[in-house]
Formats: C-alpha cells, sequence, structure tokens
C-alpha cells in the first residue's frame, strides 16, 4: 500500500561561510581545521544550492561509490557534522568573551526555509534566515541531516521494507534530539524572525511524522500475514501519530505563525488515508464474525470522514480516492448482501466500535560525533 510523499523538508538552501576568514587562528592547527570545516560545507553548500553541476559518475566516485543522492548528502552531512561538533564546542567555551561574539555574527549563518511559504515568494531566490548563533547552523545542518535519512528511507521503500523502516526511526531520532538538546538554545536569541525548521516544536513535529511513516512501512510487512484486526490496530496507531503531530503544529504557529499550508495537509491527508484504512480492515474484522450490520456502519463512517476534506496535490488526491473507491465498492457489496440475505439493522454512529490503536515503533536515538581537536583562537 501506497504512503503519501512529501520530500519538501529536504528541500533547504544556505549561503556560503569561509570560518577561516572569520575567526582569528591562533596556530597553524587551528586554522587546518577552520579550513576543513569550511571545505565539508562547501561540498554541502554547492549540492543543496545546485550551484555546481558535476556529472552522476563524479559524484559517485566523490561519495566512494554511491549512487543515491539521498546518500551522497548524507555522506558530506556525516563529515561536516563531527567538525561542526567541534568548532561548537571551542567557541562554547569562549562565549562570553566580546570579539567571539562579533566573530559569530560577522559569520552570517543563513538558512532558507522549506515549510515556510514565504521563502518561495522571492524574485530573487528564496527568503534567507539569519541567527547569529552556531547552535543556529547546527541545528539547520541537523535538520537537513534528518531530512535526507528521511529521503533515503523513502527511496528504499519500494526494495527493502525493513530497511527503509529503520531509516524512518533514525530520522525520528535525529528530529528528537535536535527538538530536546539543540533548538532549546535558541529561545534567548534576538533574531527578528525564525523560520520553521528552527523551532522545536517543529521538529517534535518531525519526529512523528518519521515515527507514523515507519509505522507505516511496519504495516505493509503485516499485510503480508492479513490479520485483519491487528491491520486495524496498527493503521489507528498511524493515524494517532499523525494526530499527535497535528496537535503539536497547531500549538507551534504561536512560536512560529508562518507555516505552510502544504504542511498541514501532508499531516491531515496521511491521518485520513490511514484512518480509512484502519475503518476498512475493522470492518472485515468484523465482517468475519457475522455482525454484517455494524460492518456496513463502519464503512458508511469511514467514507463520511474520508471524503470530508480532500488534499490539494494531485497524487495524494489520487491515493486517497482509490482507498474511498475500495471501501465504496466494499460497502456497496455489504449492503447488497444484507439487502437480500441478512436484513440487519444498521447501528447508530455513536453505537459503532472505535479503532483501538497499537504503536509498536519508536526512535533509534541520535548520539552525536565530535571530532575532538583543540582549536585555539587569537582573542
Amino acid at each position: 500500500m501506497a504512503m503519501l510523499y512529501f520530500p519538501d523538508p529536504a528541500k533547504l538552501k544556505t549561503q556560503k561561510i569561509v570560518f577561516e576568514d572569520i575567526y582569528p587562528a591562533r596556530d597553524s592547527g587551528t586554522l587546518e581545521q577552520l579550513k576543513e570545516l569550511s571545505s565539508k560545507r562547501r561540498a554541502i553548500e554547492e549540492s543543496i544550492n545546485e550551484s555546481r553541476f558535476i556529472t552522476e559518475a563524479i559524484a559517485r566516485e566523490i561519495s566512494g561509490g554511491l549512487t543515491s543522492h539521498a546518500e551522497q548528502d548524507l555522506h558530506k552531512l556525516e563529515q561536516y557534522l563531527p567538525l561542526l561538533e567541534n568548532l561548537v564546542y571551542h567557541v562554547g567555551l569562549v562565549s562570553d568573551n566580546p570579539q567571539i561574539v562579533r566573530c559569530t555574527s560577522v559569520l552570517k549563518i543563513r538558512w532558507s526555509s522549506a515549510l515556510s511559504p514565504s521563502s518561495f515568494f522571492f524574485l530573487t531566490g528564496p527568503k534567507f534566515f539569519q541567527i547569529d548563533n552556531l547552535q543556529f547552523e547546527l541545528g539547520m545542518a541537523l535538520f537537513l541531516y534528518g531530512a535526507m535519512i528521511r529521503e533515503w528511507a523513502s527511496e528504499v521503500l519500494s526494495v527493502d521494507l525493513v530497511q527503509s523502516a529503520t531509516l524512518f526511526r533514525k530520522a525520528a531520532g535525529v528530529y528528537h534530539y535536535l527538538a530536546l538538546e539543540v533548538l532549546p538554545c535558541l529561545l534567548s536569541s534576538s533574531a527578528p524572525e525564525r523560520q520553521p525548521e528552527a523551532t522545536s516544536s517543529v521538529s517534535s513535529v518531525m519526529s512523528l511524522i518519521c515515527l507514523a511513516e515507519a509505522q507505516a512501512v511496519t504495516v505493509r510487512k503485516a499485510e503480508e500475514k492479513g490479520n485483519t484486526g491487528l491491520l486495524a490496530k496498527l493503521h489507528f496507531g498511524v493515524v494517532q501519530l499523525f494526530d499527535e503531530a497535528h496537535v503539536i503544529l497547531h500549538s507551534a504557529t504561536k512560536e512560529c505563525k508562518d507555516i505552510s499550508a502544504r504542511f498541514v495537509d501532508f499531516i491531515s491527508s496521511s491521518k485520513a488515508l490511514h484512518e480509512l484504512r484502519s475503518y476498512k480492515y475493522l470492518a472485515d474484522s468484523i465482517k468475519v464474525s457475522g455482525q454484517i450490520g455494524v460492518t456496513i456502519g463502519i464503512l458508511r463512517l469511514a467514507l463520511t470522514n474520508g471524503q470530508k476534506k480532500m488534499p490539494g496535490q494531485e497524487s495524494w488526491r489520487l491515493l486517497l480516492k482509490e482507498e474511498i473507491d475500495e471501501v465504496s465498492a466494499l460497502l456497496k457489496k455489504y449492503e447488497h448482501e444484507n439487502d437480500f440475505v441478512w436484513r440487519e439493522k444498521i447501528p447508530l454512529q455513536d453505537e459503532l466500535p472505535i479503532p483501538e490503536g497499537k504503536k509498536i515503533v519508536s526512535h533509534i536515538a541520535y548520539h552525536p560525533q565530535r571530532w575532538e581537536r583543540a582549536l585555539v583562537f587569537k582573542i
């Protein structure tokens, strides 16, 4: 069974940073590390900004044979993040020094947003947000890292369900870490505005989305066994995870008002899709026990809920319509059967059983790596 595809979180852009031009190195070792940091970041800049064209063969060779674009970007981020963690650590040791504070603001750390509608209305390119804090750079790099793991999970979905579910859980772990350990440090920053990606609440939403997607992949594996009662519970577990994400996103509008309608639509449409599937399997399991009146009532309710609001994106709408058509066909079949054979009374809506949710996935914890090398600044 297909899932809704939402690649937007990975569509971030950034502006160039040259660390060695800003932070004054006291020794040659520090200077070399700052240059290496800039070099590793430049590789990410060129990839996500699409500012340098290289052939697939060269990209594959640079990344050690990796063929997937998402994997190649992950490789670049995994080389950059430990060096960045080390810079964040050493700058943090002297963070009260006015010269270091000035250097960090001169860096002009600027990232675009993929989840904010205002980012796409600039004729000269995306709107960039600036926060003069290295935790902002770390946060945005980690947000991109989580998004790229999620992209890779979507890429392998058709060939390896187990690997796909594991990758979604890893992405959930990155966003969980980001929400709890990195982004709260930005609350005290005096930036006039910040993009959704720089808020803890949106990272919490992304963590829940990745968990919901991991469970949706796991359900596909469970569908091979055909236990309809269990499948109803697992799909409703996906519904509950998307519902949690929706609740947090609603509260996130207090922290960041500019959140794209497409992001909201993805969450509500995914919830509607899995709710339909949950009710369909619940009806199936009840039909086996001979309660055709209850089965018809559940399918009618599923259709009423599923048709309330169709997604804006065509591919999502087609997927939801496909599910609605399947439920409609089942309902028509059972109504015909009931009219001519069973003649059971259809229960009222408040008399119908409600699906019980079962969540069976958890995030895989992210453990940051720091390249422990001394950095000494002239201050």
